[in-house]
Order: structure tokens, then sequence, then C-alpha cells
């Protein structure tokens, strides 16, 4: 039987080979095992030595179960040594030999069978204990699946984390306090619902539904008087990003109410439109059916408060109309998507190429082999023996690094209280091409400072506010003197003066009239808060306020308004009151003057001008005085040589701009006016047109009084980072609801666009024939950057959204003004889909978070606008300034790092298949697995885990080269450092090691399969912990500390491998100079192709490093 056993493979390594193993089958002939040596692996006979050989079988014979290559002869020769190798290899072996024998002693130690007597019907009398009577034909244990459920329980522990957080936010949110207006009294509970506009700040609060409408949060409208108009103000900043002060009007049928609880006893309804989108429109009727007849009243924008607005001060009641899911706020917010990673999206395609690999490589295999007998069940065995070219450890990687970047983020002194939120995509922050961007909060401190007067022929600045202070401390004598006069005659004085010649005013006098028309010209209130606070019935009593200037607020519908009345203040004329038909100001002498509100011109987009006409109670003089913007007021203003050219310069320097003129009006021309405007509000048909050419006709010759500059407080650092961020290659998008000069100056400003860049201006459009005309004029510019609105934006989405995102995305930078929230998440979507590169979205506000969740990175920012959009975000940061570092330092180390990581842990898994492919080759195809049990977990876990996952620490330049050449993260968004030709890179070397390892082992054994085990697999860690310090550019201690555990644990695991290994041939000369032959092959021709690599085509960081 003997005789017919093939004594050589199908395919051998080389001659050699093929002498030994005929050597060592020969020696396992028939008569053989007379002619061993005694040895405790001598076998007792021909039989059994036969049934232990199954590797060298046929074909046939190969049927039999996977684990018989256990089984195989153990019997060894005799080696005799003498010399020097006796003197080098004594004291290793002699301590490695003790070592062993002792661990195995103490954790191997089995059971000693001894003889025993059995009492009948007396088990007590029984010394021995006896084992279990039950079998066990179980293959696997409970430790067996350990690696399994780690990888699981990692991704789940991580996801579970991420989701528990997400949990505490809404909650802390859902959990605010509102006040509940009830028959009884007036009692706090908790809200449950994401709509509740609650906030207790500065001791105010807001009253939630008055009658049973339910008990959710409160999307309010009805309101109740702060003052005697029965007007409040109310910040939108959480809805369209707008900080300023927004007008609104109570329900007028209801404020004659004499108590709150007078509420309760009408009979009223209110009917509202469907919920919306929308922010800027309502539609709706209160109704109160007491009365005879019925009172009907429509509701408007002006009479609403959506959820997350906040009023100014005081109370106000409400009845709630839309809640939770219904309101406003969150209609437009988009569900937060699971994001993923552009890395892990990489990485799926890659693990998708390796499944194939696997398939085709068991079809191969099972092809050669002839699909003999039972193919189809050898083929499954291969896909089982080749499955670790899949990397399932790959998750638990990276997951981990995902975790340890964060921390590292989280810790960096640098960027202090910055959070990471979202846990699973630290390195998207390494592959931004777009960085979307809010302006209020973000770029801007949304901090309003008077920064320039200029009078036409001196201009005054921050340190000469002085000189302004010391005229107005001097009365004008031309206003003494017209004040004179009109004490004797009723006459207004301008009607004498207007046949007077011109004479040229003094400075002082100049001075006088500017400051005075901008205390006039605005539609500012001083707001005086309640000494007692807010009391329940929200009455307040003239004697309960403190008129001081320490108590005195400033109210406004934007930030500009706010900071020219507070520098009228500071240089001494102050608004100490105002209500829809007075202004009172005061002079630095403490006088007291009062004017008249005879029409108010509020300021709109369209005509980006305002104006009122006011009455002088002591002069009766009537003047028309009317601010705006440069463009707006050029051809309104009388002719001037200096006005243009001085806005200029204004806008250079970042400040915005307003132009004030005014015009003294007689009484019968103001009459004449009052009667044509009265007439043209009246009108049914062109209302708006109508009123516009009245007021317009007295725009005409009007006197320039003065230009203003305000500057719009940018928050620290924000143009170097702007500058860094365009160095690293990121285009900045600015989205904004701000007004369309606004954002346009912050961009000049903040240099988001440079002063050398012309800027094309979109014009309004409400067609596609009008989309057309200008998209055409907008292709003809080059190098300019664009600003547009949300209307017109909407409009060319609608009709040319190719067209518009392919020309857009060539713009060195994009400014979009007047944007909705939905918009903000539409043009992050945009660009997903058009370019296809990754979009970071920045923002500090609740208008922000569609954008924020829609992008595919998003960063909140902790302002004055709340913490909504930093909750809502995957990172969060405390000032824009960080966003700097966090990209160009753990953004780009986080990618790097989880690319090298990613790709070695595919390699791992490789090379073992390699050799595993290798070893069935030599064999006949067999199906018959190289390494089994604790030698293939061992493999990816203790044995090489801590250096691979050490590669997380591993950095190619220090954060402060990166932040000083951010053109290195340039070359990230390219996606060099992970790609199909770094993988297929890996792949040959994976092949080359796998099959150096496998036909090495093979040469070099000499007669006992168990050798090319102990050789193949020893040399296949060492090799694996060579290439992890082939991999690394930087070392740190802990990379160190990971690579010697590692080898240690592998060499105190030997003790106990006495199934897999020969203890013995571990200890010798032989086995060390085999392995370290065969390493050094595998690993030395890569470390000479880095070197070469690096000094003839070095990387563009080492020319920094060096």
């Amino acid at each position: 039987m003997a005789d017919q056993i093939p004594l050589y493979p199908v395919r051998s390594a080389a001659a050699a080979a093929h002498r030994k193993r005929a050597a060592y089958y020969s020696a396992a002939g028939p008569g053989s095992g007379a002619e061993w040596p005694s040895s405790r692996y001598q076998l007792e006979d021909e039989s059994a030595h036969l049934d232990e050989m199954p590797l060298m079988m046929s074909e046939e014979g190969f049927e039999n179960d996977e684990s018989d290559y256990h089984t195989l002869p153990r019997a060894r020769t005799a080696r005799r040594r003498r010399g020097l190798e006796r003197f080098v290899c004594g004291g290793w072996k002699l301590l490695c030999t003790s070592c062993c024998d002792w661990l195995v002693n103490i954790c191997q130690r089995k059971r000693e069978l001894k003889a025993r007597t059995v009492w009948l019907g007396c088990p007590e009398k029984c010394e021995e204990k006896h084992p279990r009577n039950s079998i066990k034909n179980q293959k696997y244990n409970i430790f067996t699946f350990i690696p399994g459920g780690f990888v699981l329980a990692v991704t789940i522990m991580r996801e579970a984390i991420d989701e528990f957080r997400r949990f505490q936010r809404d909650k802390e949110v859902n959990s605010q306090l509102y006040s509940k207006l009830t028959v009884r009294e007036s009692k706090n509970s908790i809200g449950h619902g994401i709509s509740e506009d609650v906030r207790k700040s500065s001791g105010l609060f807001y009253c939630g539904p008055l009658a049973p409408r339910g008990s959710g949060g409160s999307q309010s409208w009805q309101k109740r008087p702060l003052h005697s108009a029965s007007s409040c103000f109310i910040r939108t900043d959480q809805l369209d990003g707008e900080t300023d002060w927004k007008l609104k009007v109570a329900v007028s049928c209801t404020q004659r109410l004499p108590a709150l609880g007078d509420l309760f006893s009408i009979s009223a309804y209110v009917y509202a439109q469907k919920p919306q989108l929308d922010i800027h429109s309502f539609e709706g009727t209160f109704t109160r059916e007491d009365s005879d007849p019925p009172i009907h009243e429509s509701l408007s924008i002006e009479n609403t408060l959506w959820a997350n607005t906040i009023v100014a001060s005081g109370t106000v009641i409400g009845v709630v109309i839309y809640t939770g899911k219904e309101t406003r706020s969150v209609m437009n917010t988009s569900n937060p998507k699971n994001k993923v990673g552009l890395l892990d999206l990489e990485l799926n395609q890659l693990t998708k190429a390796l499944f194939v690999a696997l398939v085709a490589l068991s079809v191969v295999m099972v092809t050669l082999q002839g699909f003999v007998g039972p193919w189809y069940r050898s083929l499954f065995r291969f896909l089982l023996l080749f499955s670790y070219i899949i990397p399932i450890s790959l998750r638990v990687n990276l997951d981990m690094g995902k975790a340890a970047y964060g921390w590292m983020i989280m810790k960096d002194e640098s960027i202090p209280g910055t959070v990471v939120r979202t846990s699973t995509i630290p390195e998207e922050l390494g592959r931004l091409v777009y960085l979307l961007t809010d302006k209020t909060g973000t770029l801007t401190q949304n901090e309003m400072v008077f920064k320039r007067l200029h009078l036409g022929t001196v201009s005054y600045g921050a340190d000469t506010m002085d000189e302004i202070q010391g005229h107005l401390r001097n009365p004008c004598p031309q206003m003494q003197s017209q004040a004179g006069g009109n004490n004797a005659s009723s006459t207004p004085p301008r009607k004498a003066q207007s046949s007077a010649p011109k004479v040229r005013k003094s400075v002082s006098s100049r001075v006088h009239e500017a400051v005075k028309a901008i205390a006039l010209c605005h539609n500012v209130s001083p707001v005086y808060e309640s000494r007692a606070g807010v009391g329940g019935e929200a009455e307040y009593a003239e004697a309960d306020q403190d008129f001081s200037d320490g108590n005195r607020t400033y109210q406004a519908a934007s930030p500009d308004e706010v900071a020219l009345v507070q520098w009228t203040e500071s240089v001494g004329l102050t608004l100490v009151s105002r209500d829809l038909g007075s202004v009172q100001l005061r002079t630095p002498s403490g006088q007291i003057q009062t004017y008249c509100i005879l029409q108010m011109f509020p300021f709109t987009s369209e005509s980006k001008r305002m104006g009122v006409i006011v009455r002088d109670e002591s002069t009766a003089e009537i003047t028309f005085y009317m601010k705006g913007a440069d463009v707006a007021m050029s051809s309104i203003v009388q002719y001037n040589d200096w006005l243009e050219e001085e806005c200029g310069n204004m806008a250079r320097e970042g400040l915005r701009t307003l132009v004030v003129a005014k015009r003294a009006l007689t009484e019968e021309q103001y009459q004449d006016f009052e009667s044509r405007y009265s007439q043209a509000k009246l009108s049914i048909h062109d209302r708006a047109l109508k009123v516009a050419a009245v007021v317009e006709s007295l725009e005409r010759q009007m006197e320039l009084l003065c230009l203003t500059g305000v500057e719009d407080r940018l928050q620290a650092d924000v143009r170097p980072t702007l500058e860094l961020l365009r160095n690293a290659g990121i285009k900045i998008w600015m989205l904004t609801g701000d007004k369309l000069e606004t954002a346009t100056c912050i961009a000049k400003s903040s240099h988001l666009v440079s002063r050398t860049q012309d800027i094309h201006i979109f014009r309004p459009v409400t067609n596609r024939g009008e989309a057309h005309l200008e998209l055409n004029a907008f292709r003809r510019k080059h190098d300019c950057a664009l600003v547009i609105s949300g209307d017109s934006l909407e409009v060319c989405l609608k009709y040319y959204e190719h067209e518009l995102a392919e020309l857009a995305c060539q713009c060195p930078a994009v400014v979009c003004c007047r944007c909705s929230p939905t918009q903000k998440a539409r043009i992050a979507k945009l660009l997903q889909h058009h370019t296809g590169k990754r979009t970071c979205a920045v923002g500090d506000g609740g208008n922000d978070v569609s954008m924020i969740q829609a992008a595919d990175c998003g960063i909140g920012i902790e302002g004055k606008e709340g913490r909504q959009a930093s909750l809502a975000a995957d990172f969060s940061v405390t000032q824009f300034r960080h966003i700097g570092r966090l990209l160009m330092v753990h953004g780009r180390s986080s990618y790097k790092r989880s690319a090298a990581l990613g790709q070695f842990v595919m390699h791992r898994g490789l090379i073992i298949s390699t050799m595993q492919a290798v070893f069935s080759s030599v064999f006949y195809f067999a199906s018959v697995p190289l390494y089994q049990g604790f030698l293939m977990v061992g493999y990816a876990t203790i044995y090489t885990m801590f250096p691979v996952f050490s590669l997380v620490l591993d950095q190619d330049v220090k954060p402060e080269t990166a932040m000083l050449y951010p053109e290195l993260y340039k070359d990230l968004t390219k996606g060099r450092s992970l790609s199909f030709k770094t993988f297929l890179v890996w792949v040959l070397i994976s092949i080359y090691q796998g099959g150096i390892l496998m036909y090495g082992a093979l040469l070099l054994f000499e007669s006992e399969f168990v050798h090319v085990l102990a050789i193949s697999f020893t040399a296949l860690i060492l090799t694996e912990l060579l290439m992890v310090a082939l991999t690394i550019r930087t070392w740190h201690w802990l990379m160190a500390v990971a690579e010697v555990l590692s080898l240690g644990c592998y060499v105190a695991s030997l003790a106990f491998l006495n199934e897999y290994f020969d203890v013995a041939f571990i200890t010798t000369v032989t086995f060390v100079w085999k392995v370290s032959a065969i390493t050094m092959v595998s690993c030395l021709p890569l470390y000479v192709l880095k070197y070469l690599k690096r000094k003839l085509s070095p990387p563009s960081y080492t020319k920094l490093t060096s």
C-alpha cells in the first residue's frame, strides 16, 4: 500500500525541495519504522503511520477532513551539534527550553490517567473524580466567535453612543419651560414639543397657549401690547439668520379687553392657512362672534411669532397655531441623513474587488483541480480558506481609529471647546473642496460700530470724534437765529429764505445738521426695562420705568440703525423717546427737542433707501430726511464731486456706507404731498406704483448732508483663515439671508473676494427668458465673483440648473444673499450632485441646520444665535478661525492615517491568503488549511493588531508645517493616498511576500511538515511587524511599545502552541537563521525600493521637512 503513495507533490518549489521530500517520504516507507531513532513521537505500527499521512495521498484522499494534517508524522531525526554551533546556541536553547517547558507544565498540565476502583452503590468511596459523562463534537467554542462579535460590538457601540448624545440634545431642547395661561391661574409646566419658543433669558419669557388648543410648543401669532402702541420687536435669527429686530403688531380687537382673564370670556376663533415652508408670509383671519356684528380681522405676517423667535422684552400672549413638525422652523429643517465618508465608500469598492478576487481564485483552484468528485464542496472549502482576503477586521480598526481621531481633536489645546458630535466622518475634513458658510455670526460678530463721518470737505474718524462733540456743545448760530425768528412769527423761516442767496455754511452748522439727520431718520425705538420685572398681567406703569441712560436699550430692524443712534448718543445727541407719532432728542445741554413724525417711508430692497418727514415742535419747520445706498441716492442729491470717490474709499476699507440727505418743505408743499399720497394709498389698482411715484416727487435736488461708514466687525482672524482655505484649494461660498449690499460689503471686507477681482451682480430675474439672457451675460465674464439673490437663484435652478452650477463652480467665490434655509440645503446638494466633490457647511444659527445636515460635513459655531446649529452639526467649534487647524491638521492627518490603516489591514489578509494559495497549489490543489485554530485568531488580534492600529498615530509633517503650507491639503482632494493604484501596489506586495514566505518555508524545511508551519508563521509575523515599521513616517513612543509588545506576546505564546509547533525545533539556530533569511528576502527589497523612490521622486512633504 505504501508503495502506491506518490512521493512528490504536483508542483515543487525547487530541485532541493524535491530531494528533501523524496528522502523524507522514502523514510516513511513500510520498513522504515524500525530504522527511526528512538523518539517520543515514534509511531507504533505501519498502519497507524499510513493513517497519519493524508497530504501525500491520491486526489481522492484529499476529501478527508481538513484538520487531518495535524496527524502528520512527527518522527524527528537526531541532530548533532558540534564546536562553535554548540557553544553559540547552548545558552539560548537552555533558556528558551526551560522557560517554554515550565510554561507548558503550568498552563497546559494534563490530567494524569490512573487505574481506578469503583464501588458498587457507594460512590462516596471513590476518591477520584471522573469527567462528565458526555461527548463533545462541536468544532468551535465561545472564544472562536469573539473576533466576529467584537467587530459587531464596536460598530454597534459607536452608533449607540452617537445616537444617545443626539437624544440628550433633543431632550435638552424639548424640556424648556413655558408659561400657560389658564382659566384658574398661570402655572409652569414642561413642554414636550420641539416647537416651543420659550427662552428664559434676561428675565423674559413667552406665554404659550391661551385657550385649550393643546399643550405643545408655541407657534403663536396673537400678541399683547408691550407699549401703548400694541407692538413689539422680535428677532428671527434662528429662522433666516438675521439678528435685526422686526416690528410685530397685535390684533387690535383684543387690545380693548380690560384684563388678560377676559380673553376666556369672549367667543373667538382663528382660521389659519395650512402649514407651509415660507417664513415670510402668513394668511389667516381672527373672528369674534360674541359682538354684533361679528368682528372679522385679517391676519398677516406682521401678526405672527414663529417658533424659535425671540421677543425683545416684556410679555407676549399668543394662541398656538402650529406645533411640532408643522412649525416653520422644523419644516425648513431637512431630516438628518446617515453620513458616510468618502473614504468608507472607497474602501467598500476595494472590498467588493477583493470579494470578486476571492470567488475568482476559488474557481481557478477548483478548475485546476479538475472538477473531480463533488467539486462544489471543494469550491466552498476554498471560499472559506481564502476568506481572509475579505478584511473583516477593517471595520473595527477604522472605527477605533475614528474614535482616536475624535479624541485628538477635542484634546487639541489650539482649538479649545471643539466637540466631535459625529465620530464616523473625521476623514471628511481632509477631502473638502467646497466650504459653504453663513455670514452673520459666522464670518462676522454682528456688532456694528460707527467708524467714519464725511461731510465733503472734512472727514471724522474714530480718533477725531471729540471734535464733533465740541461742535455739538456749542449751539449753531444759524439755528439760534432761526429759532428766534420763529418765536416772533408763525411763518416758517424757510419760506422767507427761499429767495435769499445761498451762503456757504460753516463746519459747525454742517455737523449739527448731519448729526440731527442721523438721529431722526431711522426706525429705532428706545426701550426701558421695568424695575419689578414682568408681572402676571404684564401691565406697565409709568412709575415702574427707569428712564436713566444705563437702563436704555435700542431696538431696530437693522443693526446699522442701532449703531448710528448709539453713535449720536456718544457725541451728545440722545434719542430718549419714540412712538408712532413723535420723536424726542436730548441735546448735550440737557434740552429736550420734540419732533412730530408726519410720514415714514420704510426701507425696501427695491428702493434701497428710507425716509421720514418730521415737524420741529419748537419751530414748526418741516423737513424731509432720507438715507440710503449710494447707488440709489447719487441720482437724488444735488450735484457734488466727492460722493462717488469717498464711497469707493470706504467700501475698500470694508465699511458699510449710507448717504444722508434732506429737503426743507413748506406747509403748502407738504399739504399737497399728503393729499396725493393719501389718494395713492387708497387706490385699488397698481397701488404700490402710484405710492412710489408720489414719494419720488419729493426725492429731487435733495441737499447732501453727509456720508457715514459703519463697520460690521469680523470674527477674529477671519481674513487669514479664508486665505488659508483658499490656498488649500477650497472654494468658499457665502450663503446668507441678509441683503445684497450687506453681503457684498462683507465679502469684500473679509477678503472672500480679493481687491483685484471683479464682482458680477446677477440681476433679478423672474422668468426663463430673463434667466437665459443673464446667464449668457455672466458666461462672458472671466475670473469674477458671483453675487446672486435667492429669488433669482430659484428661477435659474428651475430652468437652468446644470448651466448655473457649471458657471458658478468656475468662480473663485460665490455670494448668495436672501437665501432661505431650504435654499441653502439645496445649494449644498446641488454641489454634491453636480461636482461629486465633498462639501462642508459652516453656520451658527437655526437657519443653517438644513445646510449643515445636507452637506457631507457640517461644522457648527457656538455664538450669539444659540446652539442649535452646533448641536446639529458633526463638529462644533467656538470660533471660525479654528476651522483652519481643524481641516489642515486634523482633517489631513485623519485621512492619511485611515488610508494607510485600511490598506495595511487589507495587506494583512492578502498575504496570508497568498500563502494559503501557494500551499494548496503545491499539494495537489488540496482544500486543506495551512493555519488553523488559535494561529488564525492570534494573527489578526494579539500578534499584529497593536502595531497596525498604531498607524493612527503616524504623521508625515508636523502640525506647524501643515498650517504654514496649506498647499499640502490640496493634494488630498485628488485621493492619491487611497486609490486603485495604491491598492494594486499593496496587492503586488502581498503576493510577493506571501509567495516568498511560503515557498521559502517549503524550500528550507528539512524532514517534517510541522517545521513548515513554524518557519512560515514566524516569518509572517516578523514580516508584518517590519512592514508596519516600513510604513511609519514619524515614530511615536507608543508605536515602539506596540511593536515590542506584539513580538513579546508571540514569543511568549510559543510555549502554548505545542499543538502546532515543535518547541524543541524553534529553540534551534537552524530555525532562527531560516526565519531570518525568509523575512529578509520578503522585506529587504521593499525597503530598497522605498529608499530609491524617496530619493528619486520624493513626496511634497519631504521637501518641506528637509
